[in-house]
Protein backbone atom coordinates (compact mmCIF):
# COMPACT_ATOMS: atom_id res chain seq x y z
CA UNK A 1 0.00 0.00 0.00
CA UNK A 2 1.34 3.46 -0.96
CA UNK A 3 2.29 5.33 2.25
CA UNK A 4 1.85 8.84 0.88
CA UNK A 5 -0.50 10.79 3.21
CA UNK A 6 -3.97 11.43 1.81
CA UNK A 7 -5.78 14.76 2.03
CA UNK A 8 -9.36 13.78 2.77
CA UNK A 9 -12.41 16.06 2.68
CA UNK A 10 -15.10 14.36 4.79
CA UNK A 11 -18.71 15.56 4.53
CA UNK A 12 -21.28 14.48 7.11
CA UNK A 13 -24.38 16.08 8.65
CA UNK A 14 -23.53 14.45 12.00
CA UNK A 15 -20.32 14.49 13.98
CA UNK A 16 -19.28 14.73 17.61
CA UNK A 17 -20.31 16.11 20.02
CA UNK A 18 -23.61 14.88 18.59
CA UNK A 19 -24.43 11.50 20.14
CA UNK A 20 -24.85 8.37 18.05
CA UNK A 21 -23.19 5.28 16.65
CA UNK A 22 -22.24 6.94 13.35
CA UNK A 23 -20.70 9.89 15.17
CA UNK A 24 -18.62 7.59 17.37
CA UNK A 25 -17.48 5.64 14.32
CA UNK A 26 -16.42 8.87 12.61
CA UNK A 27 -14.39 9.82 15.68
CA UNK A 28 -12.66 6.44 15.45
CA UNK A 29 -12.18 6.80 11.69
CA UNK A 30 -10.65 10.27 11.97
CA UNK A 31 -8.40 9.14 14.82
CA UNK A 32 -7.25 6.20 12.70
CA UNK A 33 -6.48 8.34 9.64
CA UNK A 34 -4.64 10.95 11.70
CA UNK A 35 -2.62 8.19 13.40
CA UNK A 36 -1.73 6.90 9.93
CA UNK A 37 -0.45 10.37 8.93
CA UNK A 38 -3.35 11.47 6.70
CA UNK A 39 -4.92 14.94 6.73
CA UNK A 40 -8.68 15.10 7.32
CA UNK A 41 -11.01 18.08 6.91
CA UNK A 42 -14.54 17.52 8.22
CA UNK A 43 -17.50 19.68 7.19
CA UNK A 44 -20.54 19.10 9.37
CA UNK A 45 -23.32 20.75 11.38
CA UNK A 46 -23.42 21.75 14.98
CA UNK A 47 -25.36 18.94 16.73
CA UNK A 48 -28.90 18.76 15.36
CA UNK A 49 -30.15 15.77 17.37
CA UNK A 50 -28.98 16.95 20.80
CA UNK A 51 -28.44 20.18 22.73
CA UNK A 52 -24.68 19.84 22.81
CA UNK A 53 -22.50 22.47 21.16
CA UNK A 54 -18.88 22.66 20.12
CA UNK A 55 -16.49 25.11 18.53
CA UNK A 56 -17.38 26.16 14.98
CA UNK A 57 -13.76 25.54 14.01
CA UNK A 58 -11.32 23.04 15.48
CA UNK A 59 -7.97 22.68 13.80
CA UNK A 60 -4.63 21.06 14.41
CA UNK A 61 -1.87 19.85 12.14
CA UNK A 62 -3.81 16.92 10.62
CA UNK A 63 -7.48 17.34 11.56
CA UNK A 64 -9.80 20.27 10.86
CA UNK A 65 -13.46 20.25 11.86
CA UNK A 66 -15.81 22.93 10.50
CA UNK A 67 -19.29 23.02 12.10
CA UNK A 68 -22.21 24.90 10.57
CA UNK A 69 -24.76 26.59 12.80
CA UNK A 70 -28.22 25.64 11.51
CA UNK A 71 -31.81 26.29 12.49
CA UNK A 72 -34.37 23.94 13.98
CA UNK A 73 -32.61 22.29 16.93
CA UNK A 74 -34.47 19.01 17.55
CA UNK A 75 -36.25 19.14 14.17
CA UNK A 76 -34.12 16.34 12.73
CA UNK A 77 -35.54 13.73 15.12
CA UNK A 78 -39.03 14.57 13.87
CA UNK A 79 -37.99 14.39 10.21
CA UNK A 80 -35.94 11.19 10.47
CA UNK A 81 -38.84 8.88 9.40
CA UNK A 82 -39.31 11.02 6.25
CA UNK A 83 -36.14 10.80 4.09
CA UNK A 84 -37.14 13.39 1.49
CA UNK A 85 -37.98 16.04 4.10
CA UNK A 86 -34.74 15.17 5.87
CA UNK A 87 -32.83 15.91 2.65
CA UNK A 88 -34.62 19.25 2.17
CA UNK A 89 -33.71 20.24 5.72
CA UNK A 90 -30.07 19.13 5.73
CA UNK A 91 -28.93 19.81 2.16
CA UNK A 92 -28.71 23.62 1.67
CA UNK A 93 -26.15 24.81 4.23
CA UNK A 94 -24.02 21.69 3.94
CA UNK A 95 -23.89 22.08 0.16
CA UNK A 96 -22.91 25.76 0.23
CA UNK A 97 -20.23 25.28 2.90
CA UNK A 98 -18.80 22.24 1.11
CA UNK A 99 -18.78 23.99 -2.27
CA UNK A 100 -16.95 27.00 -0.83
CA UNK A 101 -14.38 24.76 0.87
CA UNK A 102 -13.87 22.61 -2.22
CA UNK A 103 -13.32 25.55 -4.57
CA UNK A 104 -10.98 27.25 -2.09
CA UNK A 105 -8.92 24.10 -1.48
CA UNK A 106 -9.10 22.35 -4.85
CA UNK A 107 -5.36 21.59 -4.92
CA UNK A 108 -5.31 20.39 -1.31
CA UNK A 109 -7.92 17.64 -1.67
CA UNK A 110 -7.14 14.10 -2.87
CA UNK A 111 -10.55 12.55 -2.23
CA UNK A 112 -13.96 13.78 -1.10
CA UNK A 113 -15.97 11.42 1.10
CA UNK A 114 -19.68 11.54 1.96
CA UNK A 115 -21.21 9.88 5.02
CA UNK A 116 -24.91 9.24 4.52
CA UNK A 117 -27.20 10.01 1.62
CA UNK A 118 -27.65 13.71 2.32
CA UNK A 119 -23.89 14.18 2.26
CA UNK A 120 -23.77 12.00 -0.88
CA UNK A 121 -26.18 14.35 -2.64
CA UNK A 122 -23.99 17.28 -1.60
CA UNK A 123 -20.83 15.59 -2.90
CA UNK A 124 -22.56 14.55 -6.13
CA UNK A 125 -23.08 18.21 -7.06
CA UNK A 126 -19.85 19.55 -5.59
CA UNK A 127 -17.99 16.85 -7.48
CA UNK A 128 -19.06 18.49 -10.73
CA UNK A 129 -16.89 21.48 -9.81
CA UNK A 130 -14.11 19.69 -7.92
CA UNK A 131 -13.46 16.73 -10.26
CA UNK A 132 -11.81 14.59 -7.60
CA UNK A 133 -12.41 10.93 -6.67
CA UNK A 134 -15.62 10.53 -4.67
CA UNK A 135 -16.56 7.90 -2.13
CA UNK A 136 -19.77 7.45 -0.14
CA UNK A 137 -20.34 5.47 3.04
CA UNK A 138 -23.92 4.40 3.80
CA UNK A 139 -24.64 3.59 7.46
CA UNK A 140 -28.42 3.04 7.52
CA UNK A 141 -30.91 0.61 6.07
CA UNK A 142 -33.87 2.32 4.37
CA UNK A 143 -36.19 -0.56 3.42
CA UNK A 144 -36.33 0.89 -0.07
CA UNK A 145 -38.38 -1.98 -1.46
CA UNK A 146 -41.40 -0.23 0.11
CA UNK A 147 -40.37 3.26 -1.11
CA UNK A 148 -39.81 3.04 -4.88
CA UNK A 149 -39.60 6.82 -5.49
CA UNK A 150 -37.14 7.37 -2.65
CA UNK A 151 -35.17 4.38 -3.88
CA UNK A 152 -34.83 5.83 -7.37
CA UNK A 153 -33.61 9.16 -5.96
CA UNK A 154 -31.08 7.45 -3.70
CA UNK A 155 -29.81 5.19 -6.50
CA UNK A 156 -29.43 8.20 -8.80
CA UNK A 157 -27.51 9.99 -6.06
CA UNK A 158 -24.99 7.17 -5.63
CA UNK A 159 -24.68 6.18 -9.29
CA UNK A 160 -21.88 8.66 -10.07
CA UNK A 161 -19.67 7.79 -7.07
CA UNK A 162 -16.39 6.02 -7.73
CA UNK A 163 -16.75 3.79 -4.67
CA UNK A 164 -19.48 3.09 -2.12
CA UNK A 165 -18.89 1.54 1.29
CA UNK A 166 -21.67 -0.13 3.27
CA UNK A 167 -21.68 -1.22 6.90
CA UNK A 168 -23.69 -4.35 6.15
CA UNK A 169 -24.42 -6.73 3.30
CA UNK A 170 -28.15 -6.09 3.61
CA UNK A 171 -27.70 -2.34 3.03
CA UNK A 172 -25.47 -3.05 0.04
CA UNK A 173 -28.01 -5.50 -1.39
CA UNK A 174 -30.70 -2.83 -1.11
CA UNK A 175 -28.77 -0.55 -3.44
CA UNK A 176 -27.40 -3.23 -5.77
CA UNK A 177 -31.01 -4.30 -6.35
CA UNK A 178 -31.70 -0.71 -7.42
CA UNK A 179 -28.98 -0.84 -10.06
CA UNK A 180 -25.77 0.21 -8.26
CA UNK A 181 -22.88 -1.78 -9.77
CA UNK A 182 -21.70 -4.31 -7.18
CA UNK A 183 -18.08 -3.94 -8.36
CA UNK A 184 -18.14 -0.36 -7.00
CA UNK A 185 -19.21 -1.51 -3.52
CA UNK A 186 -17.45 -2.81 -0.45
CA UNK A 187 -18.67 -3.91 2.99
CA UNK A 188 -16.86 -3.19 6.24
CA UNK A 189 -17.77 -3.29 9.93
CA UNK A 190 -17.44 -0.69 12.66
CA UNK A 191 -14.74 -1.26 15.24
CA UNK A 192 -14.06 -0.04 18.77
CA UNK A 193 -11.14 0.26 21.16
CA UNK A 194 -10.89 -3.34 22.34
CA UNK A 195 -8.55 -2.35 25.16
CA UNK A 196 -11.31 -0.28 26.77
CA UNK A 197 -14.34 -2.19 25.52
CA UNK A 198 -13.21 -5.48 27.03
CA UNK A 199 -14.65 -7.98 29.48
CA UNK A 200 -14.26 -7.04 33.16
CA UNK A 201 -15.42 -8.78 36.30
CA UNK A 202 -19.20 -8.39 36.30
CA UNK A 203 -19.57 -8.03 40.07
CA UNK A 204 -16.78 -5.47 40.34
CA UNK A 205 -18.37 -3.43 37.54
CA UNK A 206 -21.74 -3.59 39.32
CA UNK A 207 -20.10 -2.25 42.51
CA UNK A 208 -18.57 0.69 40.63
CA UNK A 209 -21.92 1.58 39.04
CA UNK A 210 -23.97 0.97 42.20
CA UNK A 211 -25.86 -2.06 40.90
CA UNK A 212 -24.67 -4.56 43.51
CA UNK A 213 -26.83 -7.67 43.63
CA UNK A 214 -29.02 -6.62 40.71
CA UNK A 215 -29.71 -8.57 37.53
CA UNK A 216 -29.57 -5.73 34.98
CA UNK A 217 -30.91 -5.45 31.45
CA UNK A 218 -29.23 -2.52 29.70
CA UNK A 219 -30.37 -0.23 26.90
CA UNK A 220 -27.95 2.25 25.30
CA UNK A 221 -29.25 4.51 22.54
CA UNK A 222 -30.95 7.71 21.53
CA UNK A 223 -34.16 8.68 23.29
CA UNK A 224 -36.50 8.11 20.36
CA UNK A 225 -39.30 5.60 19.72
CA UNK A 226 -37.44 4.34 16.65
CA UNK A 227 -35.01 2.69 19.08
CA UNK A 228 -37.84 0.92 20.89
CA UNK A 229 -37.44 2.61 24.26
CA UNK A 230 -41.18 2.35 24.93
CA UNK A 231 -41.17 -1.33 23.90
CA UNK A 232 -38.55 -2.12 26.54
CA UNK A 233 -40.30 -0.16 29.29
CA UNK A 234 -43.47 -2.15 28.59
CA UNK A 235 -41.39 -5.32 28.78
CA UNK A 236 -40.15 -4.18 32.20
CA UNK A 237 -43.78 -3.88 33.35
CA UNK A 238 -44.39 -7.53 32.40
CA UNK A 239 -41.16 -8.92 33.80
CA UNK A 240 -40.12 -10.30 37.20
CA UNK A 241 -39.48 -7.24 39.36
CA UNK A 242 -36.15 -8.73 40.52
CA UNK A 243 -34.90 -7.86 37.03
CA UNK A 244 -33.82 -4.23 36.63
CA UNK A 245 -33.94 -2.34 33.31
CA UNK A 246 -31.32 0.41 32.98
CA UNK A 247 -31.56 3.11 30.30
CA UNK A 248 -28.43 4.98 29.21
CA UNK A 249 -29.82 7.54 26.81
CA UNK A 250 -29.93 11.20 25.88
CA UNK A 251 -32.31 13.69 27.42
CA UNK A 252 -33.75 14.37 30.85
CA UNK A 253 -35.96 12.11 32.94
CA UNK A 254 -38.96 14.26 31.99
CA UNK A 255 -38.17 13.73 28.30
CA UNK A 256 -37.78 10.02 28.98
CA UNK A 257 -41.25 9.84 30.54
CA UNK A 258 -42.71 11.75 27.60
CA UNK A 259 -41.23 9.39 25.00
CA UNK A 260 -42.20 6.28 26.93
CA UNK A 261 -45.67 7.44 27.96
CA UNK A 262 -47.59 6.08 30.94
CA UNK A 263 -46.22 5.09 34.33
CA UNK A 264 -42.55 4.15 34.75
CA UNK A 265 -42.35 0.77 36.53
CA UNK A 266 -40.34 0.44 39.74
CA UNK A 267 -37.73 -1.84 38.16
CA UNK A 268 -36.66 0.80 35.62
CA UNK A 269 -33.40 2.65 36.30
CA UNK A 270 -33.10 5.88 34.31
CA UNK A 271 -29.36 6.56 34.01
CA UNK A 272 -29.54 9.28 31.36
CA UNK A 273 -26.46 10.46 29.46
CA UNK A 274 -23.12 8.81 30.30
CA UNK A 275 -19.70 10.06 29.28
CA UNK A 276 -18.37 7.80 26.54
CA UNK A 277 -15.18 7.21 28.52
CA UNK A 278 -17.26 5.42 31.18
CA UNK A 279 -19.67 3.54 28.95
CA UNK A 280 -17.69 0.29 29.04
CA UNK A 281 -18.37 0.02 32.79
CA UNK A 282 -22.13 0.00 32.17
CA UNK A 283 -21.87 -2.75 29.55
CA UNK A 284 -19.77 -4.82 31.95
CA UNK A 285 -22.13 -4.22 34.87
CA UNK A 286 -25.12 -5.42 32.84
CA UNK A 287 -26.17 -9.05 32.47
CA UNK A 288 -27.96 -8.55 29.15
CA UNK A 289 -28.01 -5.84 26.53
CA UNK A 290 -31.31 -5.29 24.70
CA UNK A 291 -31.97 -3.37 21.48
CA UNK A 292 -35.74 -3.49 20.74
CA UNK A 293 -35.88 -1.36 17.56
CA UNK A 294 -39.36 -1.97 16.09
CA UNK A 295 -38.88 -1.29 12.39
CA UNK A 296 -35.35 -0.76 11.14
CA UNK A 297 -31.84 -0.65 12.49
CA UNK A 298 -28.51 -0.13 10.78
CA UNK A 299 -25.28 -1.52 12.15
CA UNK A 300 -25.69 -0.84 15.86
CA UNK A 301 -22.57 0.52 17.49
CA UNK A 302 -23.99 -0.27 20.93
CA UNK A 303 -24.40 -3.96 20.03
CA UNK A 304 -20.76 -4.11 18.94
CA UNK A 305 -19.56 -2.50 22.19
CA UNK A 306 -21.72 -4.76 24.33
CA UNK A 307 -20.40 -7.92 22.67
CA UNK A 308 -16.81 -6.70 23.05
CA UNK A 309 -17.50 -6.36 26.79
CA UNK A 310 -18.83 -9.91 26.95
CA UNK A 311 -22.46 -8.92 27.51
CA UNK A 312 -24.92 -11.04 25.48
CA UNK A 313 -27.41 -9.24 23.25
CA UNK A 314 -31.15 -9.64 22.72
CA UNK A 315 -32.20 -7.65 19.67
CA UNK A 316 -35.06 -7.22 17.22
CA UNK A 317 -34.86 -9.32 14.08
CA UNK A 318 -34.92 -6.22 11.87
CA UNK A 319 -32.61 -4.30 9.57
CA UNK A 320 -28.95 -5.21 9.83
CA UNK A 321 -29.13 -6.76 13.30
CA UNK A 322 -29.23 -10.37 11.98
CA UNK A 323 -25.76 -9.74 10.53
CA UNK A 324 -24.41 -8.68 13.91
CA UNK A 325 -26.19 -10.97 16.39
CA UNK A 326 -26.29 -14.74 16.07
CA UNK A 327 -27.11 -17.59 18.45
CA UNK A 328 -23.54 -17.74 19.79
CA UNK A 329 -23.79 -14.27 21.35
CA UNK A 330 -27.51 -13.70 21.93
CA UNK A 331 -31.01 -13.96 20.54
CA UNK A 332 -33.05 -12.26 17.83
CA UNK A 333 -36.68 -11.47 18.63
CA UNK A 334 -39.36 -11.79 15.96
CA UNK A 335 -41.80 -10.14 16.17
CA UNK A 336 -40.11 -7.56 18.44
CA UNK A 337 -42.95 -7.19 20.94
CA UNK A 338 -42.65 -6.33 24.62
CA UNK A 339 -44.08 -9.73 25.54
CA UNK A 340 -41.48 -11.59 23.48
CA UNK A 341 -38.61 -9.57 24.94
CA UNK A 342 -39.93 -10.20 28.44
CA UNK A 343 -40.08 -13.97 27.89
CA UNK A 344 -36.49 -14.21 26.63
CA UNK A 345 -35.12 -11.93 29.36
CA UNK A 346 -36.79 -14.05 32.03
CA UNK A 347 -35.44 -17.21 30.40
CA UNK A 348 -31.84 -16.03 30.80
CA UNK A 349 -32.54 -14.73 34.30
CA UNK A 350 -33.42 -18.30 35.26
CA UNK A 351 -30.82 -20.04 33.08
CA UNK A 352 -27.67 -18.25 34.17
CA UNK A 353 -25.40 -21.08 33.01
CA UNK A 354 -26.49 -20.51 29.40
CA UNK A 355 -26.01 -16.77 29.90
CA UNK A 356 -22.45 -17.35 31.10
CA UNK A 357 -21.73 -19.47 28.02
CA UNK A 358 -22.98 -16.68 25.76
CA UNK A 359 -20.82 -14.18 27.62
CA UNK A 360 -17.66 -16.22 27.07
CA UNK A 361 -18.50 -16.67 23.39
CA UNK A 362 -19.02 -12.91 22.95
CA UNK A 363 -15.34 -12.10 23.48
CA UNK A 364 -14.11 -14.61 20.88
CA UNK A 365 -16.77 -13.53 18.39
CA UNK A 366 -16.00 -9.82 18.83
CA UNK A 367 -12.26 -10.19 18.35
CA UNK A 368 -12.84 -11.91 15.01
CA UNK A 369 -15.62 -9.67 13.68
CA UNK A 370 -14.96 -6.20 15.16
CA UNK A 371 -11.20 -5.93 14.75
CA UNK A 372 -9.82 -2.51 13.84
CA UNK A 373 -6.97 -4.08 11.87
CA UNK A 374 -9.29 -5.85 9.43
CA UNK A 375 -12.01 -3.24 9.01
CA UNK A 376 -9.94 -0.06 9.01
CA UNK A 377 -7.70 -1.69 6.42
CA UNK A 378 -10.70 -2.24 4.12
CA UNK A 379 -11.67 1.43 4.41
CA UNK A 380 -8.16 2.82 3.91
CA UNK A 381 -7.52 0.59 0.90
CA UNK A 382 -10.70 1.87 -0.77
CA UNK A 383 -9.60 5.47 -0.19
CA UNK A 384 -6.11 4.84 -1.52
CA UNK A 385 -7.19 2.84 -4.58
CA UNK A 386 -9.25 5.83 -5.77
CA UNK A 387 -6.31 8.22 -5.48
CA UNK A 388 -3.77 6.10 -7.39
CA UNK A 389 -3.04 7.69 -10.75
Amino acid sequence: MNDKPLRIAMITPFFSPNIGGVETHLDDLCEYFVRRGHHVSVITYQPLASKRKASSLEANEKLTIMRINWLGNGLFNKLEPFPLFEIIYLFPALFLRTLFFALSNRKRIDIIVAHGLVAALVVKFVGLFLRKPTLATIHTIYNLDTKPLVGKIFAWTLHSFDKILFVSCRIRDEFVNLGIASKKTEVFTYWADNLRFAKLDNNQAKTKIGWDGKFVVLFVGRLIKEKGVDVLVKAAQMTNKNISFAFVTSGSYEEFKKVVGGTIPSNVIYVGPVDYSLLHLYYNAADLFVLPSPNREGFSRAVLESILCGTPVIASNVGCLPEVVNSSVGRLVDPPTSKNFSKIIEYYYVNKKELDELSRACVIYAQKKFSENVNSGIVEKCYRDLTVI
